[in-house]
């Protein structure tokens, strides 16, 4: 059980951070609710202490004895701010300690997420940006806010995360416990998901691919410091909180957005199946059943993103592949990785054998197991286990190749 002190900064979001309590009490932590005063004015006290089964205080001269300032910072496995709103964000950065939370985040030694919501004039004023920097440098990891609805009529970025990927970039921090920000001040994109190539207005050629792989290695990264984009081609999981997400469809879609996101990217892991192939041509209507039998369906190579984001990229960039294989009579999946490898001309190429649906590891499961390999020849075998396991492996290896 994880001790995690749960901030709530004085927003209209502040309701929100109920749910993302309830979640965080259902994953067997304990958590101790600690409001701003504004925060007060939107959940009350008896609502925090009900859901959290702990007193809730806003001063720093509540339980005096017990130096309650201090303790909860000292103690806390993970303080998490939810919402961050732009004063408090100021007050953090300024290292203010003028109520009990602002108090609780100088004394904190454990991982700080800081989740900021918003309005978007607030969230993209110079001195906001130079703050968010700051708390950033000093190893606070702050999510960047969700883009979508506001108060009122407004619609932009600096909406609060859902509970749901608040709760999961929780677990996340709290699975990497107190490892450095190896990250921190780059830019990675990720590709996730599986392509789909329209037949008719009602059918496609696709793939099993849930995302949930690439979904971990952005989750991950996000952990580490990094600013994430993720590209995301029909992902069965929710994108983590923090990441900037572009959607896409097919694999031409997929090449257009990862090709643009990583014009300024440090790295870049091609997580997403995309499409081998396409229909030559997409019916406008749907496709009828008739008596002469299945229509012939002529197909054409996709474009290969992965071999263009490695003639484009800058030197210093590091590119990633990712090869689900199945062995054959001309060799077995590492075999055809090590040939997709020298084709390809990436950095790394993350190998997985996959199967048929149920197979231990691969498309849409929770567990995967690979073999990275290098472009100078070393390989790293990954056991079976959890996606965020091999993405933190992953990452290891880009950090090691990172130009300072």
């Amino acid at each position: 059980m994880s001790r995690i002190v749960l901030g709530v900064g004085g927003g209209i979001a502040a309701y929100k951070a109920c749910e993302l309590l309830r979640r965080l009490r259902e994953a067997g932590h304990a958590v101790r609710v600690v409001p701003t005063a504004a925060a007060l004015q939107f959940v009350g006290a008896p609502t925090w202490e009900a859901l959290s089964g702990e007193p809730v205080a806003t001063e720093v001269w509540s339980e005096v004895p017990e130096v309650l300032h201090v303790r909860l910072g000292r103690e806390a496995d993970l303080v998490v701010v939810a919402p961050a709103t732009a004063d408090l964000l100021a007050r953090a950065a300024a290292g203010r300690a003028d109520d009990l939370l602002t108090s609780t985040l100088l004394t904190a030694r454990c991982p700080v997420v800081m989740a900021p919501a918003m309005h978007t004039e607030m969230w993209e004023h110079p001195a906001t940006r130079a703050n968010v920097a700051t708390l950033r440098s000093r190893g606070v990891l702050v999510l960047d806010p969700g883009v979508g609805r506001l108060t009122g009529a407004d619609s932009g970025p600096g909406r609060l995360p859902e509970p749901e990927q608040l709760a999961e970039a929780c677990r996340v921090v709290l699975a990497r416990g107190g490892l450095a920000h190896d990250l921190a001040g780059r830019h990675v994109v990720v590709s996730a998901g599986g392509t789909r190539e329209p037949l008719d207005p009602v059918r496609f050629l696709g793939n099993r691919s849930s995302g949930r792989q690439g979904v971990a290695l952005a989750a991950t990264a996000l952990a580490r410091g990094a600013r994430v984009t993720l590209v995301g081609a029909s992902l069965a999981v929710p994108a983590p909180a923090g990441a900037r997400l572009v959607r896409v469809t097919t694999a031409e879609q997929l090449g257009e957005a990862v090709l643009e996101a990583a014009a300024d990217a440090d790295a870049v892991v091609m997580a997403a199946a995309v499409a081998d192939f396409r229909p030559v041509s997409t019916q406008g209507a749907k496709i009828k059943k008739s008596g002469t039998g299945a229509p012939e369906l002529v197909l054409e190579q996709t474009v290969d993103v992965l071999a263009q984001l490695v003639a484009v990229r800058p030197a210093e960039q590091v590119v990633v592949g990712f090869a689900a294989e199945t062995g054959d009579e001309t060799g077995d999946a590492l075999a055809h990785g090590r040939a997709k490898l020298a084709r390809k001309g990436c950095d790394l190429l993350v190998v997985n054998e996959v199967g048929p649906a149920g197979h231990p590891s691969g498309f849409e499961g929770a567990d995967n197991a690979a073999v990275v390999l290098a472009a100078d020849g070393a390989e790293v075998v990954v056991p079976l286990g959890p996606k965020e396991a091999l993405a933190d492996v992953v990452w290891d290896l880009v950090v090691a190749r990172l130009r300072r």
